[in-house]
């Protein structure tokens, strides 16, 4: 596999030509946002549910729409100068903490380290360590844009990419992570658990760098949120704020849950254990998994239950992830009524 090209201002992500979609391209809410009104098109991406929008797509379509923007460091910049035009008093935080930089990866490097800087940790020595990092793995950077991309079709609060970029805090503990299990994959543990450890003290999110994370992750409000060690979470994956993904007592090895595809994790769900939520399921919110959840269901409740019952569970034809559904089929599992 040839490496992912740097996303620089003068290098693009390249979009497969076997990826097409059958869907119209609604025009972005960015673009009607009176923060930023330049005219810039965007690829097919858009995946809200509204009914003014795209349908979210179905489960053998999903793919189709999993195309990274190929001037999304551009158009970031092209957002920056926007903000700075209404609202000049941000243009030293815009202009320094984006357009001075040419790349996505000095960026990132130059934002992470403030936040995760203190006295006895420099901003120079983190900046230095996550610029190395992300140089030499490009495979973060398209982590990276797909991210981008994710908490943008999918949360209606993100009203631009650089305001995910430089205030999301889900957002840039999952890149912060990420550099962390680059240094976890390298043997140096120790500097990774320190990462995790500032990360956890800053953004209140707790991912161990032994945890493995695809791309396209939403971590929505992100407070809370734990991962342990050997979870491990597939790409177009979901997550709200306060759920953990632990263990269930003091056994070594493999002992996290394993996440599927396309899954979406409600607020304050515990998924506890070496056990697998597969493909496209739904966990409603507060739910406490101990078992398997089979692809496309939803489970819901404490212990959870699937919707249906186990013998005929109701399958879902829309990834759930996508379009962020919560309260589909109640009528299923509850009769509760205000």
């Amino acid at each position: 596999m040839s490496p992912t090209p740097s996303l620089s201002t003068n290098s693009l992500l390249p979009i497969p030509s076997s990826m097409s979609t059958n869907f119209a391209a609604p025009a972005p809410a960015l673009l009607h946002h009176p923060f930023f009104p330049f005219p810039h098109s965007m690829p097919p991406t858009s995946l809200h549910s509204s009914k003014t929008q795209t349908p979210s797509p179905k489960f053998d379509d999903y793919l189709n729409f999993r195309n990274p923007n190929p001037n999304l460091w551009l158009r970031i910049k092209d957002e920056a100068r926007a903000v700075i035009a209404h609202e000049p008093i941000l243009s030293n935080y815009y202009s320094t903490s984006i357009l001075s930089h040419d790349s996505m990866e000095s960026a990132l490097a130059n934002h992470i380290s403030i936040k995760l800087s203190d006295s006895t940790l420099p901003f120079a020595t983190l900046y230095d360590l996550f610029s190395a990092v992300l140089r030499d793995d490009q495979d973060i950077l398209h982590a990276v844009c797909y991210d981008l991309l994710a908490v943008k079709e999918r949360d209606p609060a993100c009203i631009a990419y650089v305001h995910c970029f430089l205030n999301f805090k889900g957002f840039l503990a999952c890149q912060a992570h990420r550099i962390g299990h680059n240094l976890w994959n390298k043997g140096r543990k120790i500097l990774a658990l320190l990462i995790q450890s500032r990360v956890s003290e800053v953004f209140a999110v707790d991912i161990h760098p032994g945890a493995r994370i695809g791309r396209g992750i939403l971590l929505d409000h992100a407070t809370g949120v734990v991962i342990g060690e050997t979870a491990v979470i597939g790409d177009d994956v979901s997550i709200l704020h306060n759920v953990t993904l632990g263990g269930t007592g003091k056994a070594c090895g493999d002992r996290h849950p394993k996440i599927g595809d396309g899954v979406l994790i409600g607020a304050g769900t515990c998924v506890l254990g070496n056990v697998r939520i597969e493909d496209g399921a739904k966990i409603g919110a507060g739910s406490v998994v101990l078992k398997r959840v089979p692809a496309r269901t939803t489970a819901v409740g404490n212990p959870a239950r699937l919707v249906g019952g186990k013998e005929n569970p109701i399958k879902m034809d829309k990834m759930p992830s996508f379009t962020m559904d919560q309260t589909s089929h109640i009528s299923d599992w509850s009769d509760y009524v205000i």
